[in-house]
């Protein structure tokens, strides 16, 4: 059942290059991903283009996970659960396509949550469909060996902090949040997925 779920998803998923211009395609015609539409998504989705433009020409993968991608003998598939205006995918997408990038072992495909609800299921964070969510499958036969998301260690503190001490999850944490994001640049997102993949190879 579940193979079967994953390979509907990578039926419907896009490459990097095409996910942005899907993204790109639907700012132009006034919409973002996903089944519902508004004006705040719009506006985030907008937001989103600037910084994953941003986080291409800027974002440096480490030279030891340059290495360790590059020896990498297995092939695997990176499916990632993503959407045009969600802020964290917008800070993460950019940082694992370059990983995937450097090698021919890792091919990446991007599938939008809301029009993969089955997958999404299995894949929730405290029972909610928190994204981007990468899932790593072996390539021969889809296995999922892995799954990481829907933010890094720091990031996710970030919040639970914030949380506790406002009560509420607002505007001002998006822009912290983004600015952990800013500093960090990439540095937490690349060690963690690389750990992943080590637990995976181990």
């Amino acid at each position: 059942m579940m193979i079967k779920t994953i390979q509907k998803a990578l039926q419907n998923s896009f490459s990097y290059a095409d996910y942005r211009k899907q993204i790109a395609h639907l700012i132009s015609e006034g919409k973002s991903t996903g089944h519902e539409q508004s004006k705040d998504l719009l506006h985030y989705s907008e937001l989103n283009e600037t910084r994953m433009n941003r986080l291409e020409k800027t974002i440096d993968v480490l030279p030891e996970i340059k290495i360790t991608l590059q020896n990498l003998e297995k092939k695997y598939i990176w499916l990632v659960l993503s959407e045009g205006w969600c802020g964290d995918a917008a800070q993460i997408v950019p940082v694992i396509h370059k990983m995937a990038e450097l090698t021919d072992k890792i091919e990446l495909k991007i599938a939008l949550r809301d029009d993969n609800d089955t997958l999404m299921q299995h894949f929730l964070t405290n029972g909610g469909k928190a994204i981007p969510k990468l899932i790593v499958l072996d390539a021969e036969n889809f296995e999922v060996l892995a799954d990481w998301g829907p933010r890094p260690h720091g990031a996710k503190q970030l919040i639970v902090d914030y949380k506790s001490t406002h009560g509420v999850v607002d505007e001002t944490a998006k822009i912290e949040l983004q600015k952990w994001y800013l500093h960090d640049k990439g540095v937490s997102i690349q060690q963690e997925i690389m750990e992943l993949h080590e637990r995976v190879l181990s």
